[in-house]
């Protein structure tokens, strides 16, 4: 039932939620939905509940608990109107779609799908929960598509169906090509890579990929041939924020050259090869591709990038939280807050270019918003949401401040605060866009 006028919070944050807004039939509902992007945006080191309730001023983490477990709303539908805006701000450029999982340590096993399982981020078997996501990555920016939890057999529910992580990553390839994406290549890990369920649908589906095998791969050979190791190629490697890196490649021919091919690539001696400088991967790509296939694959250290921003910095594992139901809510929340970030980062990189293309444009940036010291004028998604926290700092300054002023009364203060504030609200760059396909 709606009881009146949404509490308003900063511009660009009510505007971006405005959009998902069907979604919820109950006005508290939706103001709780606003507050968490808030927070999420936030750098608190810990993203939980309380805290963000402290820092949002709602006071009241509870609610935002009973929202996440018990709230009547619909994952489905914030989703899809997610995926739809991701449509809409891509349109026809082509995704890199990178595929991999990620996990966090839990202790216990109170919460639903922990069991002892490998942790990719550790490097080890630990007791904790994973997943299996998916980004796209467009012109330097990365887009969350989707995630799928990975359930043990050891935890299965009476209702669920073991699926491999393999098998849950052709169920993502499968739904994101049926989305309507371009996809121009598929980057995943030797997992995906050894996987005959991946690539025999990387291949049923036509789709470009280059993926990471193991040193040991494997290939048949008809009886008599032979494996051969071309010529070591030099590439120069651009990385971001350093110096261009020197790397090598060669092509490894497993009897005569098919439509699949072998690389190997280091960064080390091409006399004696370290496994640790160098590593393998397989690719389906045609034509000259030596020195291209190799800063291609290259690409996929955007899936390493996109899991450290929403672990790191927008708190993908810490909710405290054990049923499933209510996790998959809050990572879909991490991903709305991370599409947030996505889209702005994705509107700066282009009017930067487009004012390097025509020096006689207009400054790119909104004024007087980048008249701030620590505004940033970089195109990278970290720079974005470096600029998105800039702007939400005296909204959550009038959160930490309201209380003493109730306390002290600093008439003053609190007028400038507001109208601080209501500067921040003029901020906008995103174009409005239309939900009606949605």
């Amino acid at each position: 039932m709606e009881l009146g006028q949404s509490v308003a919070t900063v511009g660009f944050i009510d505007d971006y939620c405005l959009l998902y807004r069907s979604v919820f039939a109950d006005i508290r509902l939706y103001e709780c939905f606003k507050y968490l992007h808030v927070g999420i945006l936030s750098p608190l080191p810990r993203k939980t509940l309380p805290e963000i309730a402290k820092l949002t001023g709602f006071k009241d983490g509870q609610s935002l608990h009973h929202f996440l477990r018990d709230g009547v709303w619909c994952v489905e539908q914030v989703r899809a109107i997610r995926l739809h805006l991701i449509r809409q701000q891509i349109g026809t450029r082509p995704i890199s779609l990178c595929i991999d999982e990620t996990g966090d340590a839990k202790k216990g096993n109170t919460t639903d799908y922990v069991a002892k399982q490998y942790i990719g981020n550790l490097g080890k078997t630990a007791n904790g929960i994973v997943s299996v996501n998916a980004y796209a990555v467009v012109d330097g920016i990365t887009y969350p598509l989707l995630f799928k939890i990975y359930q043990p057999k050891s935890r299965l529910k009476t209702s669920d169906e073991y699926k491999s992580k393999p098998q849950l990553a052709v169920e993502i390839i499968r739904e994101i090509q049926a989305m309507g994406f371009v996809i121009e290549r598929v980057l995943a890990d030797s997992l995906y890579g050894e996987s005959g369920d991946v690539t025999g649908v990387l291949h049923q589906l036509k789709l470009p990929y280059i993926v990471a095998i193991r040193s040991n791969h494997g290939v048949l050979m008809p009886k008599g041939q032979r494996v051969r190791y071309n010529r070591w190629c030099a590439y120069d490697q651009p990385l971001a924020g350093h110096p261009t890196q020197r790397r090598y490649i060669r092509e490894i021919i497993f009897g005569t050259r098919r439509s699949v091919r072998f690389y190997q690539i280091t960064k080390g001696s091409t006399d004696n090869p370290d496994q640790s400088d160098s590593w393998f991967i397989m690719t389906n790509l045609v034509g000259d591709i030596i020195l291209s296939v190799g800063s291609q694959y290259t690409l996929r250290t955007w899936i390493e990038y996109g899991f450290k921003q929403v672990k790191n910095e927008l708190g993908w594992h810490d909710y405290r939280l054990t049923d499933y139901a209510s996790i998959e809510r809050w990572w879909e929340l991490v991903f709305s807050a991370y599409l947030l970030v996505s889209l702005h980062a994705d509107e700066f990189k282009q009017r930067q270019a487009s004012h390097n293309d025509d020096e006689t444009q207009p400054e790119p940036h909104p004024l007087p918003f980048s008249k701030h010291c620590d505004w940033e004028l970089g195109t990278t998604w970290k720079s974005a949401l470096n600029n998105l926290r800039l702007l939400l700092q005296p909204y959550w300054c009038w959160a930490w401040l309201e209380q003493w002023l109730h306390v002290f009364p600093v008439p003053g203060l609190k007028r400038a605060l507001h109208q601080l504030m209501d500067w921040m609200d003029t901020f906008q760059i995103l174009p409005i866009p239309d939900l009606k396909a949605a």
